[in-house]
C-alpha cells in the first residue's frame, strides 16, 4: 500500500528527515508517534504528497503501486484529489457552507456528478451518525461532530489511505474516544488505511502498528 525508503528532508541547515524507510499494508491502522521535531508531521506530509523529499537523495514512494517519484504538480493534485484523504487537528472545514457542502468539495473539485456526489455524502454522514446535521454550519455542530464532517469529507473520493495529523488533538476525551472507535470501525467496514500522527497514547495503543520516531529517524 505505501513504501517509503531513504525519505529525507531539510529546511536549510535543519536536516528533519534523515533516511525514513517504511511500509504499510492495505488495511492496516498505523500510529506514528515521538516528541515533537521528530519528523513526524513532515514524514506524513510527504507521504500525502503536500511536500517532496530531497532529490539528491536516492529514494521511493510508493502508493497503491503508483510511484510518486518525480511526478509533475498537476498531476500530484490530482492524484492527492483521488487517492488521499486527509484529517486534521483543527477540521478545517469551510465556514460559509453546511456539513454537506463540506464533505462535497472534493468530489466536486474531481468533477464527479453533483447528485451522486450528494448521494454518497448523506451516506457518509448517516453512517458518522450526522444524519441530523446535512444543512448545519460548523459553528453549529460541536467539535466532536465537526471533526466527525471532516472524516466524512476525507472518505468522499474512496481514498486509498488516510492521513490523520492529531486527529483527536483538539476534542475532549469523549469526542476523542468516540473518534478512535470510528477509524477502527471504518477499517472494520471498507478495509479503509490510516496512518495517525499522535501524541494520543490510547489511539496509539489501539492501532495495529506503531512506529516511533526520535531525531528524523524511525526507530
Amino acid at each position: 500500500m505505501i513504501i517509503a525508503k531513504n525519505i529525507h528532508k531539510s529546511y536549510g541547515n535543519v536536516a528533519v528527515l534523515k533516511g525514513v524507510n517504511l511500509h504499510i499494508k492495505k488495511g492496516e491502522i498505523v500510529a506514528i508517534v515521538g516528541p515533537s521535531g521528530a519528523g513526524k508531521t513532515t514524514l506524513l506530509q510527504i507521504i500525502g504528497t503536500l511536500d517532496t523529499p530531497q532529490t539528491d537523495k536516492d529514494y521511493e514512494l510508493i502508493l497503491n503501486s503508483n510511484s510518486l517519484k518525480g511526478i509533475p504538480d498537476n498531476q500530484i493534485s490530482k492524484f492527492r484529489n483521488q487517492h488521499i484523504g486527509f484529517i486534521f487537528q483543527f477540521h478545517q472545514l469551510l465556514p460559509e457552507f453546511t456539513a454537506l457542502e463540506n464533505v462535497c468539495i472534493p468530489a466536486f473539485i474531481a468533477k464527479n456528478e453533483k447528485n451522486e456526489t450528494e448521494k454518497r455524502a448523506k451516506e457518509i454522514l448517516n453512517f458518522l451518525g450526522l444524519e441530523n446535521r446535512y444543512h448545519h454550519k460548523p459553528n453549529q455542530l460541536s467539535g466532536g461532530e465537526q471533526q466527525r464532517v471532516a472524516v466524512a469529507r476525507a472518505l468522499i473520493n474512496n481514498p486509498s489511505v488516510i492521513l490523520a495529523d492529531e486527529p483527536s488533538g483538539n476534542l475532549d476525551s469523549a469526542s476523542a474516544k468516540n473518534l478512535h472507535e470510528l477509524f477502527f470501525k471504518l477499517r472494520d467496514e471498507f478495509n479503509q488505511t490510516f496512518v495517525l500522527v499522535t501524541h494520543n497514547e490510547e489511539l496509539a495503543g489501539m492501532a495495529d502498528r506503531t512506529l516511533t520516531m526520535k531525531d528524523g529517524v524511525i526507530i
